[in-house]
């Protein structure tokens, strides 16, 4: 028995081995995935904030290849901005957001027409905010807000206000429940058009 004693710790190691490398090659294959995954719906995003471009009887293949042929990546000129351009002129703008929601990453597209004055809408593509809660801000109820929406004149492009309130200008009622939420992405709505708008006008 005493010659055996290797033969359990063999053992392990090997079954350690085998599982790991199955877990490893299952990790990358769920990795590249998970990346195509996100990839198509950041594009998705892209076109449904843009005027005309979304059609949800498209499959993912066509949206993709819509996406390719017609939408611009960003340049310094657009400030990071993709863009929608007819006959060589920028049409609109899908500005890709994000920032620090209540509890992680809050990532979003928001929409812009040539004016750079008129939101054309919105669309939060990643959030883990609390379901029922802060998640809400995802959902069509509160996004379609944005649809047309001008910005205001004044300090904060976009402005959150509490249900029932009168609406001026680039306001929008934030999500009844969800303060810490509706907060953090009224600032990451603001910071990123207010950096954007400097850039693209310099």
């Amino acid at each position: 028995m005493k010659e055996k004693r290797w033969f359990p710790v063999m053992y392990m190691f090997v079954i350690t081995a085998i599982v790991s490398t199955a877990v490893i090659g299952f990790s990358q294959y769920t990795r590249e995935r998970v990346q195509a995954n996100m990839e198509r719906t950041f594009e998705i995003a892209v076109l449904k904030v843009l005027p005309g471009m979304f059609e949800p009887d498209l499959s993912f293949v066509e949206l993709h290849k819509k996406f390719q042929q017609e939408i611009d990546k960003p340049t310094d000129k657009t400030a990071g901005a993709y863009t929608l351009r007819k006959n060589g002129t920028i049409e609109a703008y899908a500005l890709p957001i994000e920032g620090q929601g209540f509890w992680a990453k809050i990532k979003a597209v928001i929409g812009i027409e040539a004016d750079k004055k008129t939101i054309t809408g919105i669309v939060i593509y990643e959030q883990t905010e609390t379901p029922g809660l802060g998640a809400e801000v995802a959902k069509k109820e509160f996004t379609d807000q944005f649809e047309n929406l001008k910005m205001s004149a004044q300090d904060k492009p976009i402005a959150f206000r509490r249900a029932g309130e009168e609406l001026q200008d680039g306001q929008v009622h934030a999500v009844t429940g969800a303060t810490q939420t509706s907060t953090r992405l009224e600032k990451i709505i603001n910071d990123n058009l207010i950096q954007w708008l400097e850039k693209v006008e310099n």
